[in-house]
């Protein structure tokens, strides 16, 4: 069963596209979202999607990290590709998604799956995501709950 709301994030490590590795904590707010694989149709609308509003991301304080079973060489050529300006962490063996209980399926990808992070703990989770849209749904889902603020 996936985390739920007010359960603790785990503390996770991956290296991300460019090879370099980063440690969350998810102190601060942070949307890690879980997708299948890079370069594919559904994957590719949700990272332009989440690029699209990253500013408002940046403005809110929020992070942005996306995780797939990909490793580093294929996230930095979807990075490249995409022009994506936030981070993919790599997790190839699913350590990160088992960390946080997001199904694999029977190919070995992850179930599109996202959740938002604050204070060390789950505050929301969204699973079997629709791509189209889902970007601005977390955002203004966090803003409604009042997890995070835009400057006026």
């Amino acid at each position: 069963m996936t985390l739920d709301d007010g359960d603790d994030a785990p503390t996770v490590t991956a290296p991300i596209q460019d090879g370099e590795p980063v440690s969350l904590e998810f102190e601060e707010p942070t949307v890690l979202y879980f997708y299948p694989k890079d370069d594919t149709p559904g994957c590719t609308i949700e990272a332009n999607q989440f690029q699209r509003e990253r500013e408002s991301y940046r403005e809110a304080g929020v992070d942005v990290y996306g995780v797939s079973v990909d490793d580093v060489d294929s996230h930095a050529s979807f990075c490249e590709s995409e022009g994506l300006e936030f981070d993919l962490l790599a997790d190839p063996d699913g350590e990160i998604a088992e960390a946080f209980d997001v199904d694999r399926r029977d190919s070995g990808v992850t179930a599109r799956t996202t959740f938002f992070l604050a204070d060390g703990e789950v505050k929301a989770v969204y699973e079997n995501v629709d791509p189209d849209g889902h970007a601005r749904e977390v955002l203004f889902d966090a803003l409604d709950a009042g997890l995070v603020t835009l400057p006026e």
